[in-house]
C-alpha cells in the first residue's frame, strides 16, 4: 500500500496565521517533514509558541510509537518509513479541522488540538483514537507485512496546566514518561493532583544491570524457593509494573505469588514456549496452540502475557508468567531480559538447593 508523501498542503495551513506568515518567506517543502509530510519539528513547536503568545487555549500532545525499533529490525527500515507515513496520514485525518500534527523526530509526533481542552473532551478524543481502528491498536497493511501499531501519549493543556511553553512541554514529557512506566499503549492526561509531584528520575527506576544485581542478591540470601518469590516480587512490581507474579511447576498448574487462592491447570502451556521467552498482548492467537491456557487467561480477564521458561541443560522445571488484566501494556525488551535472567536464577537456585517449585 502506498502512502502519500505530502500530508499537509498550503490551503490547510494558511488558515492558521502562524503558518500564513511562515509561508510568505518559507517554501512548503521546508515547513513539512520530508518523510511523513507532517509539519516539521521547528514549525510545529513554533506553532505551539505562537498560540501561547496569542493566549489561544489548546491541548499539547506528545505521541511515541511503541516498539518501533522492532518494525525496523524485523521488516527493514524501508517498511519502518512506510509505516511512519501511514500513521502520519491517519493522525492528520483524525484531527483534520481542529488541529495540526507534526513530526517531533524519529517515531515521535506532536499533536496540537484546538478543540478538546476540558478533561472529558480530551478523554473522549483519545479513547476514539485508540479504538475502532482509526489510528492506534490496529494493523497497518503494508506491501509485505501488517504490523500492529500502538503508542504511548502524554497530554497537557494551555493555559490551564501551564502558562508558558517550557512548563507545558515539561508536563507532556512527564505524562508521556508516566505512560511508558505503566507499560505503554496508553494515554496520560495531566491532572495536577495526580501528577504534580511525580519526577521523571523516580519513574525511570534503575538501570537493567542494577536490577539484575538486586535480583541476584535477593535470590542468593534466601534459601527456599517460596521465600524467593516473596523477596523478588516487590522489586518486579516497582521495576516492570506487574500486579502479581504467576508460575507453574512440572505439574502444569498455574499459581500466583500474592493470590494464594489462584490455582489453574494449564497442561498445554508447554506448547507455547518453543523458545525461552514468549510474549503477546493478543491472546486470541493462542486459541489453536494452547486453548486451555487461553481460557484461563480469559477467565481472569488477562490479555498481556510474558512467559519465561525455568530451565537448565534443556530440562524445563516450570515457567514464570507475567499476566496483566486488560492493561494493554507492551512488553519491552528490558522487561523480557529481566524475566529471562530471573528464570535462570530460579533454575540455578533449584539445582543448588535440590528443590522444585512449590505446588
Amino acid at each position: 500500500m502506498g502512502w502519500c508523501t505530502t500530508v499537509y498542503r498550503i490551503e490547510q495551513l494558511i488558515k492558521y496565521h502562524y503558518f500564513a506568515d511562515q509561508l510568505k518567506t518559507t517554501a512548503l517543502d521546508h515547513i513539512v517533514d520530508s518523510l511523513t509530510g507532517l509539519v516539521a519539528r521547528p514549525f510545529i513547536l513554533g506553532f505551539a509558541k505562537s498560540l501561547i503568545e496569542d493566549k489561544i487555549p489548546f491541548s499539547f500532545v506528545m505521541l511515541d510509537l511503541d516498539n518501533f525499533k522492532f518494525v525496523n529490525d524485523t521488516y527493514g527500515h524501508s517498511k519502518g518509513d512506510e509505516l511512519l507515513r501511514g500513521v502520519s496520514e491517519a493522525l492528520s485525518e483524525y484531527i483534520d479541522g481542529f488541529g495540526i500534527v507534526g513530526r517531533f523526530g524519529g517515531d515521535e509526533f506532536i499533536i496540537i488540538d484546538l478543540r478538546d481542552i476540558e478533561y472529558a473532551e480530551k478523554k473522549s478524543f483519545f479513547n476514539e483514537m485508540y479504538t475502532g481502528g482509526k489510528v492506534l491498536r490496529r494493523n497497518y497493511e503494508l506491501e509485505t507485512c501488517s504490523p500492529y501499531v500502538t503508542a504511548t501519549i502524554g497530554c497537557a493543556s494551555f493555559p490551564y496546566d501551564a502558562g508558558d511553553y517550557d512548563g507545558l512541554f515539561a508536563l507532556i514529557d512527564k505524562t508521556l514518561y508516566r505512560g511508558k512506566s505503566k507499560g505503554r499503549n496508553c494515554y496520560i492526561i495531566y491532572v495536577e493532583e495526580k501528577h504534580k509531584n511525580i519526577e521523571i528520575r523516580n519513574m525511570a527506576g534503575h538501570g537493567i544491570c542494577s536490577i539484575m544485581q538486586s535480583l541476584t542478591r535477593r535470590v542468593e540470601f534466601v534459601h527456599d524457593i517460596e521465600n524467593i518469590f516473596q523477596s523478588v516480587l516487590p522489586l518486579l512490581k516497582d521495576e516492570i509494573g506487574i500486579t502479581d507474579l504467576y508460575y507453574t511447576g512440572k505439574n502444569k498448574v498455574m499459581y500466583a505469588v500474592l493470590n494464594k487462592e489462584f490455582a489453574e491447570s494449564v497442561p498445554d502451556i508447554e506448547r507455547i514456549t518453543n523458545d525461552d521467552i514468549y510474549r503477546t498482548n493478543i491472546i486470541n492467537g493462542l486459541s489453536e496452540i494452547a486453548p486451555v491456557f487461553m481460557g484461563v487467561l480469559k477467565k481472569h480477564q488477562m490479555e498481556n502475557v510474558l512467559i519465561t521458561r525455568i530451565s537448565m541443560n534443556e530440562e524445563t522445571n516450570g515457567y514464570l508468567i507475567c499476566a496483566e488484566p486488560y492493561s494493554r501494556r507492551i512488553w519491552q525488551e528490558d522487561e523480557c531480559a529481566i524475566m529471562y535472567f530471573l528464570a535462570k536464577l530460579f533454575a540455578i537456585a533449584m539445582r543448588m538447593n535440590g528443590e522444585s517449585l512449590p505446588e
